[in-house]
């Protein structure tokens, strides 16, 4: 296992309750209940940073209509090979 540093966190008793009722139901205990939201949190963070990165980028260097109309087409070629039955 690695190594862990404990940490004391104050939280409204609502939200405890809703920790412990939740925590309970899938069967883990508290740390690894509030390490798991944790990193939801900044996996969310992550993509949301990625997201703005790739709509940056895409805002900085447009597809050309080159490549748009080849995308189209290969598009319709996929589609085109489909069973519409």
């Amino acid at each position: 296992m690695a190594p862990s540093d404990k940490i004391a966190v104050s939280l409204p008793a609502g939200l405890v309750r809703q920790i412990e009722r939740e925590r309970r139901s899938t069967g883990e205990t508290r740390s690894a209940f509030v390490q798991r939201a944790i990193r939801l949190v900044f996996s969310e963070q992550d993509r949301k940073k990625r997201a703005a990165e790739y709509i940056e980028g895409y805002s900085n260097q447009p597809e050309t209509e080159d490549e748009i109309a080849a995308a189209e087409a290969a598009g319709a070629k996929l589609l085109a090979q489909e069973p519409w039955e």
